[in-house]
């Protein structure tokens, strides 16, 4: 089963959850060659990068940024055929903004490279945390 938006239920107990700041958890499998309904061609990844370029000022203008990105190389515990082509963090003042971001009419025109390029994805809602040495941060 694969994975390219959400559902309605999904998001609406996203947005009851309104304590902020977000990280968002991206996980993107791309397709080797993009699925446009108007026929034109590109690469999966080709499609994405434009997805990107689209969406970036969209992101910014709710006060969103990527505080990380990294690529993956191995899987070590899971599903080692389970790969992602693109991992990466964004953060959000809260889901208020996330929610602002994709009613955008410049977002929701960038959404059709998103759609034509993913294969697969994940997206997880995530509380920031402080780091430090306490991988559990359960503090003693």
């Amino acid at each position: 089963m694969t994975h390219l938006s959400f559902d309605r239920d999904g998001f609406a107990r996203f947005r009851e959850n309104t304590r902020g700041p977000i990280h968002m958890l991206n996980l993107v499998r791309l397709r080797d060659a993009a699925r446009y309904e108007d026929g034109r061609t590109a690469t999966g990844a080709e499609a994405y990068a434009e997805y990107g370029r689209l969406s970036a000022p969209v992101l910014a203008r709710v006060g969103g940024r990527i505080v990380w990105r990294g690529r993956m190389e191995q899987m070590l515990i899971g599903p080692v055929d389970e790969a992602w082509d693109l991992c990466f963090i964004a953060e959000y003042p809260g889901p208020g903004a996330f929610a602002e971001m994709i009613k955008d009419p410049d977002y929701r025109m960038a959404v059709a490279h998103r759609q034509a390029g993913v294969l697969d994805s994940r997206l997880i809602r995530m509380e920031p945390q402080d780091c430090g040495a306490d991988f559990a941060g359960l503090d003693g």
